[in-house]
């Protein structure tokens, strides 16, 4: 009998040895849901890093990609924070300005950005403004003393062809009319082609990325006027920041902390990815430290080349201090941010 109860209990030793060594992913799978349509950006990006962090994350899980659509990425980020279970296998890939809806008080919003236990980014998708070079509007300093205001186009008022005029008339004192309603960026390009409009805020990386913009920039059609970001972007070296213009026209301490929260949207890059709060923190370790080897791994380099998809890594410690930084936020930025942003 004292035999048999040895024996038993070196099983269980045995047993619970083996148990501990199993990594915690081995044999699970992890679903990455995206806010949006199967073929976008997004969707892409995500299937992307997911066939590349199955291999550094200890156990290699299968990983799928899971599309669900709806309110501008809003449904699959309320999923992700009130439904999926915190066990670290859902991770959910969003527009990096929800936090935007936020701070509006919007009434779909079901999460606290802040709350999210972010697993990391890639490619700050900052913004610039081109203006048609055959226009009078060679600086901003002619915009501000402009007698009659140049024509940005947008397709709305939630697109940052609108709200980056906006900004610019709030925090340096630009004076911009602003056409909006047309059905998507390529129209707002035609137009300025036309000249029907003068002027437009895009991405620093769709104005290097794609047509027509290389065929703008071997003919000299338009001017690149300021530019988001912190630091002048290396392609765009003669261009002043926002930063530098609010210096140069002394823009209160409350424009500058309004034009901070606008300029956090593109910090959070191009994909952000997070998964559901009070998910386990060697869970989130794990995650975080496969996604920093994924996007250094040269096949996904390589691959993320011919598919011209700019890579920047910025870590989930990263965003998680931004996300706590842009939604505290006082009563008077929030009224001007509904202000900008047309509410």
């Amino acid at each position: 009998m004292r035999n048999l109860i040895i024996i038993i209990l070196l099983f269980l030793g045995v047993s619970a040895n083996v148990a501990a060594q199993t990594p915690y992913y081995q044999g699970k799978t992890i679903r990455f849901i995206v806010g949006y349509p199967a073929g976008s950006t997004h969707d892409l990006w995500a299937r992307l890093v997911g066939s590349y962090m199955s291999k550094y994350i200890p156990g290699n899980p299968n990983i799928i990609v899971q599309d669900m659509p709806g309110a501008g990425s809003a449904v699959a980020a309320n999923y992700v924070y009130t439904v999926a279970k915190p066990d670290g296998l859902s991770t959910v890939v969003t527009n990096a300005g929800l936090y935007f809806d936020q701070l509006l008080g919007r009434k779909e919003v079901q999460y606290d950005w802040a709350k999210f236990a972010w697993i990391g980014s890639s490619t700050r998708s900052h913004t610039l403004m081109y203006m048609a070079a055959k226009s009078p509007y060679a600086t901003m300093q002619d915009i501000r003393t402009a007698a009659t205001p140049p024509k940005c186009g947008s397709t709305g008022t939630g697109n940052s062809g609108y709200y980056i005029p906006k900004l610019l008339e709030e925090t340096i004192g630009a004076k911009f009319q602003i056409v909006s309603g047309y059905q998507g960026g390529a129209d707002v390009d035609l137009a300025a082609e036309r000249g029907e409009i003068q002027c437009r805020a895009i991405s620093i990386p769709a104005f290097f990325g794609r047509e027509p913009y290389h065929t703008w920039r071997k003919t000299g059609f338009a001017r690149v006027l300021f530019q988001m970001g912190t630091k002048r972007d290396p392609r765009l070296p003669d261009v002043p920041t926002l930063n530098e213009l609010m210096e140069q026209y002394q823009t209160p301490a409350a424009g500058r902390r309004l034009a901070a929260v606008v300029a956090g949207n593109a910090e959070f890059g191009a994909w952000p990815m997070m998964t559901s709060p009070n998910t386990q923190a060697d869970h989130v370790k794990t995650l975080r430290a496969a996604f920093v080897k994924a996007v250094n791994d040269p096949e996904l380099l390589a691959e993320a080349k011919k598919k011209t998809m700019d890579v920047e890594l910025i870590s989930g410690e990263e965003i998680d201090a931004l996300a706590k930084e842009v939604v505290n936020q006082s009563a008077e930025i929030v009224a001007r941010l509904k202000k900008l942003l047309g509410e």
